[in-house]
């Protein structure tokens, strides 16, 4: 064995910065080895689009300030890759062959790009994904005033992407297989209006149809048309990097299974982040909720466990909040249940209500004050029906009484 750590981390995204914190808040000394397969300190990802906007440089991405890792007492090992864990010997083993010995280990792997595997896709020379800064820095080398740029994918990063290329492209069109955008987290009739604010912009949106094959510079569509292209963009999905603790021998779904603690079933080894799947409180169903929220509270409550602490993260849900070209869009929680539609001069609010409780909403328009909704959801506060109609038309706890303010929500206001 090469070094020794009480504690390892497998990662330095979100869920990484989390566990180191939570490990701190109790244990202020004992050494901790940070894993980074990207050559950069912790920056905060969303960020990267507004890197191809110009907006916003890579000095001033960081998720914690430049002094983070020396102030915690962490060694960080920058462009390094674990590629797999001994757990009877406690041991991790890097890439250049090397091991390192834990009491304690955080795997916070994230995710990796989904590639499908296109025929004729080796033939395209610039061909990039969209998920790391460097990906961002590759695409802008890339670009020319002129560019014709084809990005595959209407999620939030093929349409992140298409936001930070605006204006700097001669052309942009996204294709998708789905018949609207952003359908992971929109209906019809919210996506709709994503969609036309897209295309005022000049953005070329082909829904229901994506790419048969590839010849170079040319995609054959699925529809028979050809789409004429110098930079191709691939924002078709993530995939959890589950491998280290799926071949160590511990249970994964399509993510690494935590509980509550954050412990995987694998002793003394714990995971977080992109690369979980655990409960969402809105639905009852397990599955991946890849967020910056959820994986700093992980990571926090997995370093607390760590370090001796008792801690639990048993309230989460889906939650995504994004804009496009000034329209805001906000979903959490799930679908199930009633629909209820609140439209206004600021946009339209959806509702979803099961047995008393509102446990999902979407948002396009102004998202002021939706917050409010996130944590009633979280809470699984019973809402009276005079409740649910005037938080639905006012976000605003003022309309519970005194009692259910500071017992259910903290007193928020």
């Amino acid at each position: 064995m090469d070094s020794f750590y009480k504690y390892v981390i497998i990662g330095n995204g979100t869920a990484a910065i989390g566990g180191v914190e939570g490990i701190r808040s109790l244990d202020k000394d004992s050494g901790i080895l940070i894993i980074s397969k990207e050559p950069h300190k912790a920056y905060c990802r969303p960020l990267i689009s507004y890197y191809l906007e110009g907006m916003a440089s890579p000095e001033r991405m960081g998720y914690r300030g430049d002094s983070f890792y020396e102030d915690n007492n962490c060694t960080l090992l920058l462009g390094r890759s674990a590629v797999g864990i001994d757990r009877k010997d406690k041991r991790v083993r890097l890439d250049d062959g090397t091991e390192v010995g834990f009491d304690k280990l955080l795997v916070a792997a994230g995710s990796s790009p989904f590639v499908p595997d296109f025929k004729g896709l080796s033939s395209v020379e610039r061909k990039f994904s969209f998920m790391t800064i460097d990906d961002a820095m590759a695409i802008e080398k890339s670009i020319a005033p002129d560019s014709r740029v084809l990005i595959v994918g209407a999620g939030l990063i093929g349409l992140k992407c298409a936001e930070g290329l605006f204006g700097r492209v001669g052309s942009i069109t996204v294709c998708d297989l789905a018949d609207r955008v952003l359908s992971s987290i929109l209906d019809s009739d919210c996506a709709k209006l994503m969609g036309e604010r897209l295309e005022e912009k000049g953005i070329r949106l082909m829904l229901g149809d994506s790419v048969s094959s590839f010849d170079g510079r040319k995609a054959l569509m699925n529809s028979g048309e050809t789409v004429e292209f110098d930079v191709l963009v691939l924002a078709v999905g993530v995939r959890a990097e589950t491998s280290l603790v799926k071949d160590a021998g511990g249970e994964c779904g399509r993510g690494i299974r935590v509980d509550e603690n954050m412990r995987t079933s694998l002793s003394d080894i714990y995971a977080a982040g992109d690369c979980t799947e655990y409960m969402d409180i809105s639905s009852g169903s397990v599955k991946i909720m890849a967020l910056m929220p959820n994986a700093y509270m992980q990571g926090h409550c997995a370093g607390v466990n760590m370090a001796g602490g008792d801690e639990s993260f048993d309230n989460a849900i889906p939650m995504n909040s994004i804009g496009f070209f000034g329209l805001h869009a906000m979903s959490a929680g799930s679908c199930q249940g009633e629909a209820r539609t609140v439209s206004n001069e600021d946009g339209v609010k959806k509702f979803y209500i099961k047995d008393g409780r509102l446990v999902g909403f979407m948002i396009i328009g102004s998202t002021a004050r939706a917050g409010i909704y996130t944590d009633i959801i979280r809470n699984r506060v019973e809402l009276e029906p005079n409740e649910l109609e005037a938080v639905m038309e006012n976000p605003s706890l003022y309309i519970f009484g005194r009692e259910k303010r500071n017992s259910v929500l903290g007193g928020v206001v």
